[in-house]
């Protein structure tokens, strides 16, 4: 026998592990005499302890590795140190800490966490969910990627199961969504990550990455599977690889209630922060001209959102998709492009509409971004094209010359794939460029005016949407829905202009958990108004705090069986 005692199976679940705050009436119930020191500590000190265990790691790597043994010991306390520190802990539960673990998953691994699904073992793919034993209706939020496209990083294979960890780590922290009632799933359909094949350590399956129809296939089984076994989940779809992102939502999402973060979620916080400069310039949607630099998932998803603003402004689908110009790395999307998406081509010009640029603009290299602003004259710019510096002086002195007030995002992160900062922006057009960054930045004087830059970070968005489709079970995620969002998340920066000439566009994170509750509010009435809600509550404020699940120790857990 071990000199060490085996742990009780409520210590060993994290979901019921309560550590030192068990009670004497408590251990002695549970087997737990003589398993934990003397004292007793409430929840508030173990989350002391653990803060001050957490900030004597040495770099945010560590504390991303501290914090995930701290999971898989208490699902409350993490989630506790999550909520009472969200604004510092956000970026090393999810980006860009965790894009470091990736990296380094295999040689760090220390115990499962999720659903590990094996192209190489379709049949086991249902097997996998009945051995949780979770009935029907234990399921909210299935958060599922196949890591082709990690952030910024790229193709890390079964190492993607992490990415679904921090996201549901953020729906809980940010919405309240029950932990226990949340699923990360990875589907391991290989990797093309030479890398990742060569390591003798690492997890996954060992070969390339699957495609065609056994990678569809094996797609049509997951969602099939899951939406049969778990009916009322919301199944979110996150870093897939760009065309699979959009051709599955288009295939899957009047069938299931599907969310994909990259396409919709981007989009939805981009619109926020559009509607918000909007409120600024006094400049209706229907007025504006978009050019979006990065023709990705990102990219079009942002236009997609755009689109469907200028429609609800009033114009025609066609002449809204004609106010918007996408430009990628070979230049202005052109019918005549070889190589061109599927999702892309509905944005792509006419090639004919570039004849009377000069031949310097459009040359045989493409028409790039520069002759594209200088020709299209856009109120806005936007980019989601991971080339840091890309939005030039040049480009920006140009873009302002035509336009009182220019709205521009460089959303692309890290920092060193930012299309430029919002410092640069704002001395370069003299403080009048609106902006917000997909990264943290500090504020900026300019001209005796202090900027603040909102971040357009997902997590503004992604959160009370989902908890929005779960309190109204709604059938599936719809447009109006997603505007919904988008419009909950910018109303909370109404009056702009009463704050101040450099108030942020977007709402701060660290209000985050009031935000979600607003935005889930403003989907609920959505679902409700567009008939695809199962539930109706007559108080929705009320029923979206209900359904808020608190860090909290409950009721004393009962042994299995």
């Amino acid at each position: 026998m071990s000199g060490q005692p085996r742990l009780p199976w409520v210590m060993n679940d994290p979901l019921t592990n309560r550590g030192t705050a068990f009670t004497a009436a408590e251990r002695d119930r549970l087997g737990l005499v003589g398993r934990l020191p003397d004292a007793v500590l409430t929840l508030d000190q173990q989350a002391r302890r653990a803060y001050e265990q957490l900030r004597r790691q040495p770099d945010d790597l560590a504390a991303y590795l501290h914090l995930e043994q701290l999971h898989d010991r208490n699902e409350v306390l993490y989630h506790r140190l999550l909520t009472d520190h969200l604004t510092e802990l956000l970026p090393i539960v999810y980006d860009p800490t965790v894009g470091e673990a990736i990296k380094t998953y295999s040689h760090e691994y220390r115990r499962p966490r999720g659903v590990f699904l094996s192209i190489d073992r379709p049949q086991d793919l249902r097997r996998s969910f009945e051995e949780l034993d979770l009935a029907p209706d234990e399921v909210d939020l299935v958060v599922v990627t196949d890591a082709e496209q990690i952030l910024g990083i790229g193709d890390w294979g079964v190492h993607g199961i992490q990415i679904s960890v921090g996201k549901l780590a953020v729906y809980t922290a940010a919405a309240g969504i029950d932990p226990a009632r949340c699923l990360p799933v990875v589907l391991d359909v290989g990797t093309d990550n030479e890398t990742l094949l060569n390591d003798p350590l690492y997890l996954g399956v060992r070969h390339s990455r699957a495609r065609g129809e056994r990678y569809d296939a094996f797609v049509a089984a997951y969602l099939d599977t899951v939406s049969t076994l778990y009916p009322d989940a919301l199944l979110h779809f996150e870093d897939f690889g760009a065309g699979n992102a959009r051709r599955f939502l288009e295939r899957y999402g009047e069938r299931y209630r599907m969310f994909n973060d990259d396409m919709q979620g981007t989009g939805a916080i981009t619109l926020a922060a559009v509607r918000s400069a909007l409120d600024v310039t006094g400049v209706p949607f229907r007025e504006q001209r978009v050019v979006v630099f990065g023709a990705g998932t990102a990219g079009v998803g942002i236009a997609d959102q755009l689109r469907a603003a200028m429609v609800r402004d009033g114009l025609e689908d066609a002449e809204a998709t004609r106010r918007i110009w996408l430009v990628d790395r070979p230049g202005l999307l052109l019918d005549g492009m070889d190589g061109l998406r599927d999702y892309q081509r509905g944005y792509a010009r006419p090639e004919e509409e570039v004849g009377d640029w000069s031949a310097d603009d459009a040359g045989r290299d493409g028409v790039d971004l520069l002759t594209v602003v200088r020709n299209v004259r856009p109120t806005v710019l936007i980019g989601t094209s991971t080339v840091r510096g890309a939005f030039t002086r040049q480009i920006v002195r140009e873009m302002a010359e035509h336009v009182e007030r220019p709205v521009i995002f460089p959303l692309s992160n890290p920092t060193e794939k930012i299309e430029a900062m919002p410092a640069d922006l704002l001395r370069w057009t003299g403080g009048k460029a609106l902006t917000t960054a997909g990264i943290p930045v500090d504020p900026v004087e300019v001209d005796g005016v202090r900027h603040v830059i909102g971040q357009a970070n997902n997590a503004l968005v992604y959160p009370g949407l989902g908890l929005g489709v779960v309190v109204s079970r709604a059938e599936r995620l719809t447009p109006g829905m997603l505007l919904a969002a988008a419009d909950a998340v910018a109303g909370q920066v109404d009056g702009r202009t009463g704050g101040g000439p450099g108030a942020p566009l977007l709402p701060q994170v660290e209000n985050l958990r009031a935000s979600s509750a607003a935005v889930a509010v403003a989907v609920v009435r959505a679902a409700v108004g567009e008939g695809v809600a199962r539930v109706a509550p007559d108080d929705v404020v009320q029923a979206v705090q209900d359904a808020m699940w608190q860090p909290e120790y409950g009721r004393t857990p009962s042994p299995p069986g």
